[in-house]
């Protein structure tokens, strides 16, 4: 029982990332996302997903989702109510833009190791992403060890809704994760990450642009990025319903900024059918090397931005969540069910830039999800 707890509460810390293969049963779900934020963005994501055992050991994953988005980003070019000569757009009703994306897997899993091969699509009115990823997982040490290889390469291209000629129309990005974990006790797991990152092309925004008494010019950015992320993650049975999940991460780039990240979540068992869960993100980043006051630029600058993820800003998330797995024979057999959710409020430091662009001193955000699983 202890084992099992731990092995959950690594796959709620790690959602991407599998430590220990485990056995695999048919399972569909069915969920849906909401996100809101006082920039006047509004995000409604149905999402579904189904795991299919073909063979023993081959098991085929699915999973999609629909993104139906209200941005003043996309509905005008430009900051909030606001439409102006930089862009030239016009307004528009109901929602800005709808993203389709999927994903379909293939795993091989043994005992001892598994294979992962598989592509991601998605599209909306600006934007077009396909992906291929690969993962290995290889478990030794009478299975209290494993190492971990992962690597996806993002081929991505740009169609702005108001005519504009980007200086690159595509956006790439490799990424590669090596992970060490080890059971350090029937109670404690440890996992390390390196990961590093690479993206070309056009790395801006197409809607993002800087204004000032002298210059009115469309954000750029380098065209080539290269950075490298440590993370440690631990997680603890503190007592038998009770375990808690910890995790740092270090990030740089060659853009000089540098971020810090520490993430820490609480698991109790209420009862026996129930678990909640507490967490609390902190986030805290310094700023490109090209990014300046708004009003200081000049037309002989070689980079303008104004996206405060640019800039230097700290953000902090609290969040509740929960699992709940009904029993009984009430038209459907509910042992085969599985419900989780969640709700996160998460909010910036105050920051210029945000003001510049959203005439709000911070971001606020509030991003719920609930998902519904069939075990079959």
């Amino acid at each position: 029982m202890q084992i099992k707890k731990l092995l959950a509460g690594v796959m709620v810390l790690l959602p991407f990332t599998k430590g220990f293969s485990s056995p695999q049963e048919d399972k569909i779900g069915v969920g849906f996302n909401l996100y809101v934020d006082n920039a006047d963005v509004e995000v409604y994501s149905p999402t579904f997903s189904l795991l299919k055992k073909i063979t023993e050991k081959l098991i085929i994953s699915l999973k999609t989702r629909i993104d139906a988005i209200s941005a003043a980003s996309i509905r005008n070019g430009g900051r909030p109510n606001q439409v102006d000569a930089v862009t030239g757009a016009s307004y528009k009703e109901g929602f800005d833009d709808v993203r389709y994306a999927g994903s379909l897997s293939i795993t091989y899993d043994t005992v001892n190791y598994s294979v992962t091969l598989g592509g991601y699509y998605s599209t909306e009115i600006d934007y077009e992403g396909r992906a291929i990823f690969a993962n290995v997982i290889k478990q030794f040490n009478n299975q209290n060890t494993a190492l971990g290889f992962g690597f996806s390469q993002s081929f991505d291209r740009w169609y702005p809704v108001f005519d504009r000629e980007l200086p690159k129309e595509y956006r790439r990005e490799r990424k590669l994760d090596i992970s060490f974990t080890q059971l350090l006790s029937p109670t404690a797991m440890i996992q390390f990450i390196y990961t590093n990152l690479y993206s070309e092309g056009f790395l801006a925004s197409p809607y993002h642009y800087v204004i000032n008494n002298e210059i009115a010019k469309f954000e750029k950015y380098p065209d080539t990025r290269n950075a490298n992320a440590f993370t440690v993650k631990l997680v603890k049975l503190i007592t038998e319903p009770m375990s808690i999940n910890l995790y740092y991460r270090y990030y740089l780039d060659d853009w000089d900024i540098k971020s810090h990240t520490i993430n820490t979540e609480v698991l109790r068992d209420i009862k026996e059918d129930f678990t909640l869960g507490v967490r609390y993100r902190y986030y805290t980043q310094t700023k490109a090397n090209f990014i300046k006051p708004v009003d200081q630029y000049t037309q002989s600058d070689k980079y303008f931005a104004i996206d405060y993820r640019m800039s230097s800003f700290s953000s902090n998330t609290i969040g509740i969540s929960f699992i709940y797995k009904p029993s009984g024979q009430f038209f459907i057999d509910w042992d085969r069910v599985k419900l989780e959710g969640s709700i996160d409020y998460y909010f910036t430091s105050s920051n210029e830039y945000i003001k510049r662009w959203y005439e709000e001193d911070r971001l606020h955000a509030v991003f719920t999800s609930f998902m519904t699983t069939y075990t079959f």
